[in-house]
């Protein structure tokens, strides 16, 4: 689909780039070409994956250990990538944090865990990039991971919802703000890719989306492939004009079924105990891997 040196010359951050859907990215862009830089609280998991990566598709990955929660150090961060690589042509804002709770019984402890990764975060992380940018007289792209939810909201998982929700403000805000910079934004919503540690937490029982697929008009999930095949195009440059937009990559489930947690409501507390049980065990599994 693309040309094999599409991105040669860039140099891309993709945050939560060790695993899952930021991993599958930056592999993307390592193919076509980019100098990519991944960061993640889990240092060492970043750094296999750049050694995977490379030894796979040659090129250049370099791993960052940062928690995007902590301001000072995103910005110490973006600082040295400028100073020992050079500035960022585009990043990618997919870091994130999410479980399925009622919203009753969450914590404020459970909803900063959240919201301080999503919104706190991913704001950190694109005003460090932005600024520097501005005052470089430097054009860039950002793409944020959204979720479609954004659009109409979600029963339980509360502090997901308002913290993709305010990411996708900040998309139409920056973009209207920074467009005259030649800085664009935009998101992309995806519907249900499966991975092992989200899928634990907003899916337990159900890793393998088969009740997703049940309730899909195209009767499947997502792929990988689509969601890289998506963000090149975004920053490929074959399209500049599109910016400050949120684009749903879903199978219309979102307009068919709403595309969110609804279904929950017919849980029993039996349900959420499992689930409860499922999301603890990938947590500690998290943070072995962390030690």
């Amino acid at each position: 689909m693309f040309n094999d040196q599409l991105l040669a010359g860039r140099r891309i951050l993709v945050t939560g780039g060790g695993t899952g859907l930021g991993k599958s990215m930056a592999s993307r862009f390592l193919q076509l070409g980019a100098e990519v830089h991944i960061c993640g609280r889990r240092k060492s998991v970043c750094d296999e994956t750049a050694t995977e990566l490379m030894a796979e598709y040659g090129g250049r990955v370099v791993s960052h250990g940062v928690d995007i929660r902590n301001a000072l150090a995103v910005d110490e961060m973006i600082e040295s990538i400028w100073t020992t690589s050079g500035p960022l042509t585009d990043l990618i804002n997919n870091a994130a944090g999410n479980f399925i709770s009622r919203s009753e019984e969450l914590s404020p402890r459970g909803f900063d865990a959240v919201a301080n990764i999503v919104m706190h975060g991913t704001f950190y992380v694109t005003h460090a990039v932005g600024r520097r940018w501005i005052a470089g007289g430097h054009r860039g792209n950002v793409v944020s991971i959204t979720v479609t939810w954004v659009r109409n909201g979600s029963p339980y998982v509360v502090p997901s919802a308002m913290s993709k929700s305010a990411i996708h403000a900040m998309t139409m805000s920056l973009a209207i703000e920074w467009g005259r910079h030649g800085i664009r934004l935009n998101t992309i919503a995806p519907g249900e890719i499966p991975t092992e540690g989200m899928s634990k937490r907003i899916k337990p029982g159900d890793e393998a989306g088969a009740r997703t697929k049940a309730m899909n008009p195209m009767g499947r999930v997502g792929t990988m492939e689509e969601l890289q095949n998506l963000v090149v195009f975004l920053i490929s440059g074959g399209c500049d004009w599109i910016n400050g937009e949120t684009i749903a990559m879903d199978g219309a489930q979102a307009l068919a079924m709403g595309g969110n947690f609804y279904q929950l409501r017919d849980w029993s507390d039996d349900d959420w105990t499992k689930a409860r049980d499922s999301i603890k065990a990938q947590n500690e599994k998290d943070r072995a891997a962390r030690g």
